[in-house]
Formats: structure tokens, C-alpha cells, sequence
């Protein structure tokens, strides 16, 4: 007996059909009640019962039509193509003639037929269908009006997925419109990020200068006077100048990657000298800085002006979002292979839709105060270098749901040293 492979029989269950899936059942078949009134003695001479296992091949596609089927009990799938990647056009039920069409045209199987279920079926060779024929001019005809239905369906299932191609078509016309306005303002935005960075940078540059030359040139009782107000100038333009150095790195790493430049360097001086940074917006909103770092840790490699700026980017984000009073937690924590650093605010918290979203270039959270909105690029920042160390960054809520605590690690020993 001809069978399919366990896989190739199962790759045919899993295969959606093409056409119509249903069939008539023997109740419905003009044919079989037609078979009822031919002579018996005829039919017994001219048909042959045969069975079949679930899985075997009644006949392949392309084999020479020899015979036709009536099928009695169990459904067979009719198949085009390889077994190897099936097209199913549809199943065939308890009542149905199978291979008709073949005799008909005197040409080669056009599909196999596989029994999906364990088959019992009546075979009528080339031979008797033309006597069946010959003794019943009815019988004739109600193959000719089964054929036609069938026509009729397929027509049906040409209609319906020539209705799904138009629509499919005026979505995918849809996307390609939506995709050429998102390009549009994909490059708005870089323009704007351009704009920034080449319109703003020299200016900013020349600020610096100046509030130098202050430094140099005051007398030092005027210094002493107003020192808190040189002290608020030159954070503004340390704040402004990451802004420009996130921009320019976030475009460098997308480009063409980055290299570091490895350091190995005391934690803690890391951590204190990125909160001494911003100790006077920190004081401005009344928030408290907290540092959590334990004793030997130990040695860890990395390119401190980014992962400096990566905490500086943090810390800045936290203060933004954190009420008057509240407290920011810096800290850091080592394992066998990576180390954890980490800062937690009091704030609202990031809602569980946006916790990846807010990486990407640009994003905002939805409901952020206008007083408290940034570019979105801070975060785009930390994300690259981060990655660009070996590490990873996330953002999880903070203790007891208050707040938000966003993490990243890098390894202790760099990418390169690492074994294989």
C-alpha cells in the first residue's frame, strides 16, 4: 500500500486548504441514489470494494486515470504538488465521486487523494464507468450537475479571494502611504537633531568661554558674590553640552559602532562624582541623594566619560520626575560576572506599556508634564553605550511599587578579554 511518511502526513493535517473544505454527505449525492436504480447484478459486476489506511494515497497526481471512486465512509484530502509541502484544495466526504473527471478526459490524475480517515470506497474501472453510462442516461447527468456544482463552488472561492486580494491591496497601497509619511518625519527629526547639534554647539561653546574667562578676570570678592549664579551657568551648560554629546554618540554608535576606551576605575568615584554633578539641581528641588555602595568591590573597566554620562542621564531623568522633598537612590551591586548599577527615584513610576518604549529616540511617556519633558534622546543614550559595553538596561518599578528604579550591568572583565 502506497502511504505518506509520519511527517509528510502530518505536514498535510497542518496545511490549510485552498479551496472549499466541505463536502456533500451520502444523504445529498444525486449520484449514489441514482446507483440505486441501475440493475444490481450490473453494479456488482462493475464495482469492487476497496479500503484504505488513514494516511495511505489512493492515487498520486500525474499517475494514468484508470478507474474512478465512489466513496462509501471515511474522508479523503485532494492534494496538489509535492508531499513535501502540500497545497490541499479541499476534502471529499461519504457519497462523492472521485476521479470522474479523469476518465471523462481520458488524461492524467490532475491532484492525489489521500484518506485522511480510514476509507472504504467502491472502484469502477475505465471499462464499467462507460457501461454505467451506456445503461443509465440519468446517471450520466447527475455527474454532469456534480461537476457543475463543484464548478460553482470554485468559482465561489475564485470570487471570495479575488474580494481579499482588492482588499489586501488597498491595505498594503494604505501602509506604503503610512510608511512614506513615517520616513517623512523620521527625517524632520534628523534634520532637527542636525540643527541642534551643528546651530547650537559653536554658541554653547562660546558660552563656556566666556563663563572661563569670568573665572579668570573678576575680582575675587565679585566671584565670592555671585558665585551661586556662575555655579547655576555652568551646570545649564554642562546639562546642554550632554544633550549635544548624546546626539552626536547616539548617531556615531548607529552609524558605524563605537569605540571605547577602556579605563579601570574606582567605583565609587564614579558614582559620587556623577551626584556631585548635579548637586545643585538636586538641591534646587529639595531631593536628597543617596548613595548604596558596598565595600571591595571589585575592579571593573569601562569608558568613564559614557558610563559617567549614562549616570549623569539617570540621575537627571530622576530628577525630573521626582516631587519636591523625595529622595534618589544611587547604587551598585557586584556578582560573579557582571556588575549592577542602579537609581531609583520617588516619582510616579513608568507605566508596564511604556518600560521598553521609552529607549527608543524621541519617546515620551504618556501624561509627562510639559514643564518636565526632554528630547527623549537621554535614554536612547544610556541604551547604546550600555550595549556597546556588553551590558544591558531596564527599567522595573522601585520598592514597594513607588517610583521607578531603572538598572543597568556591564561586565567585570571587557568583551575582548572574555573566553569564547
Amino acid at each position: 500500500m502506497d502511504k505518506l511518511t509520519p511527517e509528510e502526513f502530518e505536514r498535510l493535517l497542518a496545511a490549510e486548504p485552498l479551496g472549499n473544505a466541505f463536502s456533500e454527505s451520502a444523504a445529498d449525492s444525486p449520484f449514489l441514489k441514482h446507483l440505486t436504480s441501475i440493475d444490481r447484478d450490473l453494479l456488482l459486476a462493475l464495482m469492487h470494494e476497496e479500503r484504505y489506511e488513514r494516511g495511505a494515497v489512493l492515487c498520486r497526481e500525474g499517475q494514468a486515470g484508470d478507474a474512478m471512486y465512489l466513496l462509501w465512509s471515511g474522508r479523503v484530502a485532494v492534494v496538489k504538488g509535492s508531499f513535501a509541502s502540500p497545497s490541499v484544495l479541499g476534502y471529499r466526504g461519504p457519497g462523492e465521486v472521485l476521479g470522474e473527471m479523469a476518465l471523462l478526459e481520458d488524461a492524467p490524475r490532475s491532484a492525489s487523494l489521500v484518506a485522511i480517515e480510514d476509507v472504504r470506497l467502491l472502484r469502477v474501472e475505465r471499462g464499467g464507468f462507460e457501461k454505467l453510462l451506456s445503461s443509465s442516461p440519468a446517471l450520466a447527468m447527475s455527474i454532469m450537475a456534480s461537476l457543475s456544482a463543484r464548478l460553482r463552488r470554485a468559482d465561489d472561492v475564485r470570487t471570495a479571494e479575488a474580494r481579499t486580494s482588492r482588499r489586501l491591496g488597498r491595505q498594503v497601497s494604505q501602509l506604503q502611504s503610512e510608511k512614506a509619511h513615517l520616513l517623512d518625519l523620521q527625517r524632520v527629526r534628523q534634520e532637527t537633531s542636525d540643527l541642534i547639534i551643528h546651530d547650537l554647539r559653536n554658541p554653547l561653546g562660546i558660552i563656556f568661554g566666556a563663563l572661563q574667562l569670568l573665572e579668570v578676570v573678576l575680582p575675587a570678592e565679585v566671584l565670592t558674590e555671585n558665585r551661586e549664579l556662575l555655579d547655576i551657568a555652568n551646570t545649564a551648560y554642562r546639562r546642554m553640552q550632554r544633550l549635544i554629546d548624546s546626539l552626536l554618540d547616539i548617531a556615531k554608535i548607529e552609524d558605524t559602532g563605537v569605540n571605547l576606551n577602556l579605563t579601570e576605575v574606582p567605583v565609587p568615584v564614579l558614582l559620587r562624582g556623577a551626584g556631585e554633578q548635579l548637586k545643585l539641581s538636586l538641591e534646587a528641588h529639595g531631593i536628597q541623594l543617596r548613595y548604596e555602595i558596598p565595600r571591595d568591590l571589585p575592579p571593573i573597566s569601562l569608558d568613564v566619560e559614557r558610563i559617567e554620562r549614562v549616570l549623569m542621564n539617570l540621575l537627571d531623568n530622576a530628577i525630573k520626575y521626582t516631587p519636591e522633598g523625595g529622595e534618589i537612590c544611587l547604587g551598585v551591586e557586584a556578582y560573579r560576572e557582571w556588575m549592577a548599577f542602579s537609581v531609583t527615584d520617588t516619582g510616579p513610576g513608568i507605566p508596564l506599556e511604556d518600560r521598553k518604549r521609552i529607549f527608543q529616540r524621541f519617546a515620551q511617556v504618556e501624561g509627562s508634564s510639559a514643564q518636565r519633558r526632554g528630547y527623549g534622546l537621554g535614554l536612547t543614550f544610556c541604551q547604546l553605550a550600555v550595549e556597546a559595553h556588553g551590558g544591558e538596561i531596564w527599567v522595573e518599578p522601585g520598592p514597594n511599587d513607588v517610583g521607578s528604579r531603572f538598572v543597568f550591568t556591564l561586565p567585570l572583565a571587557p568583551a575582548a578579554e572574555k573566553a569564547p
